[in-house]
């Protein structure tokens, strides 16, 4: 059964419209806590256009569940991370224009840069996963590389419409990869763009472990409260 984990970067968006420090993260990651989900993720982003150091400094002190902590290969935000040591943290790429990550990252390209990080976040003691498209290729060559996880990108997937030609092939390259996943022995991750109506094929692949969820659940907070719009969640993730 998979676990959920709820990224909590748009409580902090929101926060940063005002500078007066609420909604609280803090008080955010409790209730994530009290609902019953397994992990709480933020991404530290270069720009700190939401969630800020002192946000991740209190995060690690007060969490009782695993954090998850997403980053680039920037130098700054590595050597932040090896002194904060989360719990796991999920290399992704980041361009400083984008509204959110686009695509998985080209581990080609950056082949040495991502081998050392992943390599100095292990020797911490912390998880390693990496953000990859949902292709056989990325898969082996996260392996290659040592991470412990992968994170495969559902942002394509979650662009379609549910039932479409499309969708139903963008579903099934998930799945294709996650196969490999599973027989290269890493830990499946999945998330971006996930939601309530697209959410459960993709939880009950197999070997599936924890889905990182959040724009979808601040956005039916507004609604409903976050504590009802994480259970809602949980149920279609975890049944």
């Amino acid at each position: 059964m998979p676990k959920l984990g709820v990224n909590i970067d748009h409580i902090a968006t929101l926060r940063q419209q005002r500078k007066i420090g609420y909604p609280s993260i803090i008080e955010a990651a409790k209730i994530v806590e009290s609902c019953g989900a397994h992990q709480v993720t933020v991404h530290l982003r270069e720009d700190r256009r939401h969630i800020q150091d002192e946000d991740v400094l209190q995060l690690k002190k007060i969490l009782k569940i695993p954090f998850n902590l997403e980053m680039s290969l920037n130098n700054e935000i590595v050597e932040f991370a090896l002194k904060v040591k989360p719990d796991e943290v999920c290399i992704v790429p980041e361009r400083r224009q984008e509204l959110t990550t686009e695509g998985g990252l080209d581990l080609e390209k950056n082949y040495k840069r991502v081998k050392s990080v992943v390599s100095q976040l292990k020797q911490r003691g912390i998880i390693v996963s990496l953000f990859i498209e949902p292709e056989i290729k990325s898969v082996l060559l996260a392996k290659e590389l040592g991470a412990d996880a992968v994170e495969l990108h559902t942002g394509r997937y979650s662009l379609c419409k549910v039932g479409t030609k499309k969708f139903y092939f963008e579903l099934n390259r998930i799945k294709k990869a996650s196969k490999i996943v599973i027989e290269q022995g890493l830990i499946l991750n999945a998330g971006h763009g996930l939601d309530y109506n697209n959410v459960k094929y993709i939880s009950i692949i197999k070997g599936m472990n924890t889905l990182n969820i959040g724009f979808s659940i601040v956005a039916r907070a507004v609604f409903v409260g976050l504590e009802k719009a994480i259970k809602e969640m949980l149920k279609l993730v975890t049944v």
